[in-house]
């Protein structure tokens, strides 16, 4: 049996090397390898072209520098100069054509494997989590991925081509001497640039994580508008976000210092290796060897060299900051669920369910056992009812039906067999659940009671429009079930969320039914409604409510009363009171309370 254990907080790695995490990508590269192909196939010829361009203006240079007699050579380089200056830009075009959307669709597909996999996680993950933060995460690394495919294909590729190119053409042309500076001009300038990026990183790291800290208090005490504004806290909320921005701030100013010092450092490496290319070359044009054409050509390779080399510093930076928000979102993917499926589990085969608790114990964590011993079973068409004092274990027995979390002792099993032997997916694809705080998606009416079939029959949700009480309703409302809701179902009253929850689940064709408080923010008479057409509508259907009003399960098949995780009675409505119990002690102060309510309400 596994027992339950906590799952850490927060621990998705942000620190993977970069190869390992390029090599995430391959995957879904490989896909696209035509593209590819004809997209570097283009990067080379562009690259041919333009490396020719500075021997075509040495001769340019040089034959102008001759007699008249010999300017038709000049005007035929031009012809060339201008013909290769079209082919740069023209592959260059169809380079980027042939790329074409492969960036996207790579964003696109890893977007979607992370959000499956978030989905894939335990409930657990998400409640330590903060939304704010995942969601940052996750757009960051969509942007890393965007960055880095397009400057990798579009700036490192090209400038590392064109530095072997220029370092074997000028020491080809030139002699070793200019191939071994430019080599050692362009080692200097990386190595330096990546030990600062490398230190600089420490900085970046908790940029992000400051901002995403801000970011989450701002989405918190947006979600939470009502509370705050209950509690009068505006002032507060902006001056906690404030903070949080001023810590942000702070360090977002050492990055920028640290920046600083890098651009400068990378001007210099480039102004020494300038001038010294220029010495050599003008010592080369005094002694004889080398002509004026030569001298420009080698100012427009350095040239053409340096000016990418120098955008190559950004580029290392902000791929750097790439890595470090893909290492992250890949992070995510590398988060195991705590209780995958069993190896051999099967799906659930369709028809009736019965399940059976064991001996059940459960425990959110080691040191606070929830649940004790707690048994029961569950038949087609029967409703067992679960009461008890808040605490005492109610929705942690939904939970553990849902497979949510695993008992930490005993054993639940469905149809006669282990819940371990069937399929999570198919399981959930069996029970409807109404949880005690339901909560919408920002859409429309129809789409939240008709989210999870993608296409109900119009029939049935109209009878179960007319069960949960929202069909006279909703045929008021201007809209009709194209209404917004709002965020998280803002728009709507507590009873008016519940019963959408209600009918979204009654949709649902499920063999079981949970309803974890579902009528409580409903007046008696509409509660009494609803529950009476509830038990029209399913028959056949399993059903667990969990209740505080008891009024509301007094006709379940099956009552348990929960007490500290155990069950300290079980029974009908009816025998329960008979043994004048813990239940029928709730009975009479609920039975109380209400005649008093009614008295202190009457005329």
């Amino acid at each position: 049996m596994r027992a339950f254990s906590r799952p850490p907080d927060d621990d998705t790695p942000d620190s993977a090397p970069d190869w390992r995490i390029i090599g995430r990508l391959l995957p879904f590269l490989g896909v696209h390898w035509r593209r590819i192909t004809v997209a570097l196939a283009c990067l080379v010829l562009a690259k041919l072209a333009t490396v020719t361009l500075p021997m075509l203006m040495k001769r340019l240079v040089d034959g102008f520098s001759g007699a008249p007699e010999v300017l038709v050579m000049p005007v035929a380089l031009l012809l060339a100069y201008a013909v290769m200056r079209w082919a740069s830009g023209l592959f260059a075009e169809l380079r980027d054509i042939a790329f074409g959307h492969v960036g996207e669709r790579v964003v696109r597909q890893v977007s979607g494997a992370v959000l499956k996999h978030l989905h894939a996680l335990e409930l657990a993950y998400h409640l330590e989590r903060r939304t704010g933060a995942l969601s940052r995460d996750i757009e960051r690394g969509q942007g890393g991925i965007s960055f880095l495919l397009r400057f990798l294909l579009f700036n490192i590729l090209p400038t590392v081509l064109e530095i072997g190119m220029v370092a074997v053409i000028l020491g080809a042309a030139y002699g070793a001497p200019y191939a071994v500076l430019t080599a050692v001009s362009v080692a200097v300038y990386l190595v330096f640039s990546i030990a600062v990026t490398q230190w600089r990183t420490q900085f970046l790291r908790d940029a992000n994580r400051l901002d995403a800290d801000a970011n989450t208090r701002a989405v918190d005490s947006l979600l939470n508008y009502e509370t705050v504004k209950y509690a009068n806290t505006e002032a507060r909320e902006a001056q906690a976000y404030d903070e949080a921005l001023g810590i942000w701030e702070r360090a977002q100013l050492k990055s920028r210092l640290s920046l600083a010092g890098l651009n400068i450092g990378q001007g210099l490496i480039i102004a020494v290796a300038m001038t010294s290319m220029m010495w050599m070359a003008a010592q080369g044009i005094t002694r004889g060897d080398l002509t004026v054409g030569d001298f420009v050509a080698i100012n427009a390779y350095m040239m053409q060299l340096f000016i990418p080399l120098n955008l190559l510093g950004f580029v290392y930076r902000e791929i750097r900051r790439a890595l470090t928000d893909m290492g992250r979102m890949f992070g995510l993917l590398d988060r195991k669920p705590a209780w995958p499926d069993h190896p051999d589990a099967r799906p659930l085969p369709a028809g009736d369910v019965t399940v059976r608790f064991e001996h059940v114990d459960f425990a959110y964590a080691a040191d606070r056992p929830l649940l004790r011993e707690v048994s029961f079973e569950l038949r087609p068409g029967q409703t067992l009812a679960v009461v008890g004092a808040t605490g005492s274990g109610k929705s942690s027995l939904a939970r553990l039906l849902y497979r949510f979390y695993p008992p930490t002792a005993g054993a639940i099993t469905v149809n006669g067999q282990h819940i371990d032997h069937w399929t999570t997916e198919s399981l959930r694809r069996r029970i409807a659940v109404v949880p005690q705080e339901p909560v919408l998606f920002n859409g429309s009416l129809g789409d939240n009671i008709c989210y999870g079939e993608a296409a109900p029959d119009p029939q049935v949700v109209q009878e179960v429009l007319a069960a949960t009480q929202l069909a006279d309703w909703i045929a008021r409302l201007p809209q009709g079930l194209n209404t917004p809701v709002g965020e998280r179902g803002l728009k709507l009253s507590g009873g008016e969320k519940q019963r959408v929850a209600l009918a979204r689940a009654l949709i649902k064709p499920a063999s079981i039914l949970v309803l974890d408080e579902a009528t409580s923010a409903l007046d008696a008479l509409t509660e009494q409604r609803v529950l009476r057409a509830l038990a029209a509508r399913v028959p056949r259907r399993a059903c667990v409510v969990i209740a505080h009003r008891l009024a509301s399960i007094r006709h379940a098949d099956e009552i348990i009363v929960l007490d500290h995780g155990r069950v300290i009675e079980r029974g009908t409505h009816a025998t329960l009171l008979a043994q004048q119990g813990p239940y029928a002690g709730l009975w009479r102060a609920q039975i109380a309370h209400r005649l008093h309510d009614d008295v202190t309400s009457g005329p």
